[in-house]
C-alpha cells in the first residue's frame, strides 16, 4: 500500500518536527505535528503558563491590492475595512452570496502600504482565494504568498520572549501589526493568536522559518506545541474552529459572531445578504451557537446529541473535549434557541447515555490579551 504521506504537503518546519520527536497527522492536506514527546496535557498548561511556538504555516497568506483594496473587500466580508487603521488587524467572516460562512480570517492594514495582508484558514485557502479572486475581478487582485512561514508564540512569558530577538516588539499591543526583524529575519509580526493567550504571529519568508524557530524554541521558557494543544487551547477559549463551529451551514447571526459586523456595515447593509442576516439578528434565529459544562468527568465530542430534559434532541456538539486548565470537560455547539440562555439543563447523549450537562458562558478560560490603556 503507498504510503499517504507521500501525497501530504509539507511546512518549512516539517524536518523540525521530526527531530523534536512529534507524532505527525494529516490535517489540512499537511503532515502536521499533532503533539511532541511531552504530550498534549503538558504542552497546553506549559502554554497557559509560560510560553509555547506553534507551527501554523500551513495558513494561506496573501496580499490584495488595487485602486482601493479596503472598499474592495467589503464586498465579501461584513467587517469594517475601510475604517481600520494602519499598523492594525481585525477578525472578519468571508461570506458566501447566500450570508453563511465560507471562512473566518484576518486582515490587516501595514502602515505605509496600500496592499492588506490576510490569512485565512489552511482547509480552506486555495477555495477563499479563488472565491475573492472571482468577486473582486477588475477591482482588486490577490497575490498568494506560498512562499511565506507562519508561526505563533503564545502564552505569558511571550512577549519577553521575542524581546529577546526583536527589541522594541514588546510594546505592541493586542491587534497591532508591525514589519520589523525577528531573530534577524524580515518578519511582519501582530500581538494575536487563536489561544486566548497573550502572544504573536510572526510571517516570515520560509527560508528564514526553521532558523527563527530554533532561536525562539532555545529560550528556556518556550516549548513545540502541536495541534492537539493548540485545539484544546482554543476551545477554552471559546474560539470556533472553521469546518466544526462554524461553516457554510451557518450565519453570523446563529454563531454568535455578530460582534464581527461593524455598525457602519449594518446600516448601509451591503454585505452579502445582508437584508436576511439583518433580519435573524432583529428576529432572531432557530439555532444558536453556546458552551456547555457537562456534569462528571466524561467528555462529550463533536457530533454528540444534545437533549432537553423530556429527551427530545435540540442541537449538537461541534467541539468538544477535556479543558486542561479546568481540569473538567468542556463544549460547544449548536441548540434551539429556546434552550440556549445560560444555566439551561439539558443532557448530552453520549454512547447512548444521557450525561447531564448547563449550557455555561464562553470563554471557559479568561482570554489574557494584552490590550491598549
Amino acid at each position: 500500500m503507498a504510503d499517504t504521506n507521500e501525497t501530504l504537503k509539507r511546512t518549512p518546519l516539517h524536518a523540525l518536527h521530526l527531530e523534536l520527536g512529534a507524532k505527525m497527522v494529516p490535517f489540512s492536506g499537511y503532515d502536521m505535528p499533532v503533539q511532541y514527546p511531552s504530550g498534549i496535557l503538558k504542552e497546553h498548561l506549559h502554554t497557559r503558563e509560560k510560553a509555547g511556538l506553534f507551527d501554523v504555516s500551513h495558513m494561506g497568506q496573501a496580499f490584495l491590492s488595487g485602486a482601493d483594496p479596503a472598499r474592495a473587500l467589503e464586498k465579501v466580508t461584513p467587517a469594517d475595512v475601510v475604517g481600520l487603521k494602519p499598523g492594525m488587524q481585525r477578525y472578519g467572516l468571508l461570506l458566501n452570496d447566500s450570508g453563511t460562512i465560507k471562512d473566518d480570517f484576518m486582515f490587516t492594514k501595514l502602515v505605509g502600504e496600500d496592499a492588506l495582508y490576510l490569512v485565512v484558514n489552511a482547509g480552506t485557502k486555495d477555495g477563499d482565494f479563488a472565491y475573492i479572486a472571482e468577486k473582486l475581478k477588475g477591482i482588486a487582485t490577490l497575490e498568494p504568498r506560498p512562499d511565506r512561514a507562519l508561526l505563533a508564540l503564545q502564552g505569558p512569558a511571550a512577549g519577553a520572549v521575542l524581546e529577546r530577538h526583536s527589541p522594541g516588539i514588546d510594546k505592541l499591543t493586542f491587534m497591532k501589526v508591525v514589519r520589523c526583524t525577528v531573530a534577524g529575519a524580515p518578519a511582519i509580526v501582530s500581538r494575536s493568536g487563536y489561544t486566548g493567550e497573550d502572544g504573536f504571529e510572526i510571517s516570515i519568508e520560509a527560508v528564514h522559518a526553521e532558523r527563527v524557530a530554533r532561536s525562539l524554541l532555545r529560550e528556556p521558557e518556550v516549548l513545540p506545541i502541536g495541534l492537539g494543544a493548540r485545539d484544546s487551547l482554543r476551545l477554552e477559549a471559546g474560539l470556533c474552529l472553521y469546518g466544526h463551529d462554524i461553516d457554510e451551514t451557518t450565519d453570523p447571526a446563529e454563531a454568535n459572531l455578530v460582534w464581527s459586523i461593524a455598525k457602519r456595515r449594518k446600516m448601509d447593509r451591503d454585505f452579502p445578504a445582508a437584508e436576511r442576516i439583518m433580519d435573524r439578528i432583529f428576529n432572531g434565529t432557530p439555532k444558536k451557537r453556546v458552551g456547555f459544562r457537562p456534569d462528571g468527568r466524561a467528555p462529550a465530542r463533536e457530533g454528540t446529541e444534545i437533549a432537553n430534559k423530556s429527551g427530545k434532541i435540540i442541537g449538537k456538539i461541534t467541539s468538544g473535549g477535556f479543558g486542561p486548565s479546568l481540569n473538567a470537560p468542556i463544549a460547544m455547539g449548536y441548540v434551539d434557541t429556546a434552550f440556549a440562555a445560560d444555566g439551561t439543563e439539558v443532557d448530552l447523549i453520549v454512547r447512548g447515555k444521557p450525561l447531564p450537562a448547563r449550557v455555561a458562558p464562553m470563554p471557559f478560560v479568561p482570554h489574557r490579551y494584552r490590550r491598549a490603556i
